[in-house]
């Protein structure tokens, strides 16, 4: 996938959370190739490689970011998509949305619906596929911006806090390669991560309430009025 993109022409970053598996060795190649690597030696998540992603990202120069998942889910064909959006729809978040629910593994169906009714429940907006890591994000938006949460839910909640923040979001149609049954490595513990999810949907429904709302309905007023200031 990195020698796709790399075939594109695009500067690539990649975040390498706490990997045990010969991941670093691979990566050295890379690197010498002009790959930017970022790694750590314990794994935090996906919500904190993120962030150290951004980091690095704006560290660079760079004020727009497309993140995608290293498990080839995400097509590098879909990226011109995103560029071609990101012209049209300057300092927005891009979300990809899967063009086919059927396609999803059911249990990715389930979680998907979930994070899409709170995310309307926390943000007042609707959008159909919440759950997608593949995105552009604007980097001035997301300065100072820090997940609740390390793990793969934080996609959730920055979605979430970009929409208080009154970023516009737009989806884009992806395509997504689903791994065989059996055949995706993963770290996903119902018990434990629904638990997770809930207090962090908990946590957001309530900052929503005192903040997130308040936030959206003052920049609406304001937008609608901006000689009353």
């Amino acid at each position: 996938m990195i020698d796709e993109v790399l075939a594109t022409g695009a500067r690539v970053i990649v975040v390498n959370d706490g990997s045990t598996d010969g991941t670093a060795d691979v990566l050295r190649g890379y690197a010498k190739r002009g790959v930017e690597v970022v790694a750590y030696a314990k794994n935090r998540g996906k919500g904190y490689a993120l962030s150290r992603g951004f980091d690095r990202a704006e560290a660079m120069g760079f004020d727009r970011v497309i993140t995608m998942d290293a498990d080839g889910q995400h097509s590098v064909a879909d990226l011109p998509r995103f560029v071609e959006a990101t012209a049209v729809h300057p300092n927005t978040l891009l979300m990809g949305r899967r063009t086919v629910e059927g396609e999803m593994p059911q249990g990715n169906t389930f979680a998907n619906r979930l994070s899409n009714f709170w995310f309307a429940v926390q943000t007042g907006h609707r959008l159909r596929d919440t759950q997608n890591g593949f995105r552009l994000y604007p980097l001035s938006a997301m300065r100072g911006m820090r997940p609740l949460t390390s793990r793969y839910e934080a996609e959730l909640e920055l979605a979430v806090r970009c929409a208080w923040r009154g970023l516009p979001i737009v989806a884009v149609p992806v395509t997504v390669n689903y791994a065989p049954p059996g055949g995706r490595v993963t770290h996903f513990q119902p018990g434990r991560d629904f638990l997770r999810i809930s207090l962090l949907n908990t946590a957001l429904t309530l900052l929503a309430l005192v903040y997130g709302y308040p936030s959206m309905l003052v920049r609406r007023i304001v937008r609608h009025h901006p000689n009353d200031q």
